[in-house]
């Protein structure tokens, strides 16, 4: 079921792939939640939701890639998802870009269809609140307006995409469930989501 609004900008989707998982020991991409490598997970739930969807990831990684998803090589190296972002933006700036982590097994699409139907296109970014009330910039809805404001920091040396966000207007929003935020970074919090889903 197609749930883009048209009457709203183009949507693209892009799971972030290409951290180098140093804490989780492996890769998180491939690790496999539900049957299937959990960056194709995403990807397919995006799908439901976007014009396009993308993978993002180092060049190193690009061969490794299933054929029938696209693409788009990191820009930067060592820069983490702010770099990536940086990519996407520079790849297609005409429309907003949903980002999503691939580090989120217990992410739903009701969880992204909220944040999709509290989108705010006057901001440079919609996102979800932590628990902490900072915002969240691994799943969040990056307008092309982000753009300049992402760049800066990349050219300052400031790779915090959580940074950018606190301060620059955005719209920042309470999640349906807040355990679909959940990160998954090293292998005491596998175990612990690993749990969970049975």
């Amino acid at each position: 079921m197609q749930l883009m609004n048209h009457s709203r900008s183009a949507l693209n989707g892009l799971v972030l792939a290409g951290g180098k998982s140093t804490r989780m020991g492996e890769d998180k991409g491939i690790l496999q939640w539900y049957g299937k490598e959990q960056r194709y997970y995403v990807a397919d739930m995006l799908a439901t939701f976007c014009e396009e969807v993308f993978i993002s990831c180092r060049s190193e990684q690009t061969n490794a890639i299933d054929k029938n998803y696209k693409v788009i090589e990191d820009e930067f190296e060592d820069t983490g998802p702010l770099g990536a972002i940086v990519s996407t933006l520079h790849h297609v700036n005409n429309c907003a870009w949903l980002v999503i982590a691939c580090d989120l097994p217990l992410l739903n699409e009701k969880t992204i269809h909220y944040l999709i139907q509290n989108r705010e296109e006057n901001v440079i970014a919609t996102t979800f609140s932590t628990d902490d009330g900072l915002p969240e910039p691994l799943i969040t809805i990056w307008e092309p307006a982000a753009l300049p404001l992402l760049e800066a920091a990349l050219s300052e040396g400031k790779y915090s995409p959580q940074k950018v966000l606190m301060k620059a207007k955005i719209k920042i929003i309470q999640a349906p469930d807040p355990n679909t935020l959940l990160n998954v970074n090293t292998p005491a919090e596998k175990e612990k989501v690993m749990a969970l889903l049975k």
